[in-house]
């Protein structure tokens, strides 16, 4: 399949829709309207809204999968990996916007689709990257041995995908600030410096 300008605008269209209506209450009216084609037309970019769906979700997945492979692959920490897991996920949400809400708020329909076991698969590599920082900074005596790894692992997540919903980025305090100050935070407390 040749890829068009057209092709790159229903994706935008129908991610922006996913994000906000779930891929469940989108129709593929709504996304042809918000290019200006026709429901029919859509079907000559894509055979389904499914498929759309998939793209999206599958694309920032491989993404973020061969950024944290990258990573694990540095000499680096556990501190330094644990920054660049947080600026990766940032950086490869920034590159595919809305495919990070669309993956968490639309799990039960993911599954349902033909691509449900890579998506699993790239759901599992990426936990498995953020567990294998965590367990070698506790190993290394880096990290906090009082909490279990999958306690922070469940924090630190947390802490990264859901502040993508409300974060907007500043002239003053973008996202690399952001990620510094999620890693800070986990690692150095709040407490006020002396």
């Amino acid at each position: 399949m040749e890829w068009s300008e057209r092709h790159t605008l229903i994706m935008e269209q129908a991610a922006a829709l996913f994000a906000t209506k779930g891929i469940a209450g989108t129709k593929v009216r709504d996304i042809a309207d918000g290019v200006g084609i026709l429901s029919g037309s859509l079907y000559h970019y894509f055979p389904s809204k499914d498929a759309i769906a998939e793209l999206i979700v599958t694309q920032y997945l491989d993404a973020l999968v061969d950024e944290y492979k990258a990573i694990l692959a540095s000499s680096n920490g556990p501190r330094e990996r644990l920054d660049d897991l947080v600026k990766a996920s940032f950086r490869v949400s920034q590159a595919h916007p809305h495919a990070s809400e669309i993956y968490q708020n639309n799990g039960t329909y993911l599954r349902k689709l033909k691509s449900h076991r890579k998506i699993r698969d790239a759901a599992r590599t990426t936990k498995d990257a953020w567990m294998t920082v965590i367990e070698s900074g506790i190993a290394s005596g880096e990290f906090r041995a009082d909490l279990p790894a999958e306690v922070l692992y469940g924090l630190i997540r947390d802490a990264v995908w859901l502040s993508l919903r409300w974060f907007s980025p500043t002239a003053e305090f973008g996202m690399d600030h952001l990620a510094d100050s999620v890693v800070s935070v986990f690692l150095e407390g709040i407490e006020a410096r002396h």
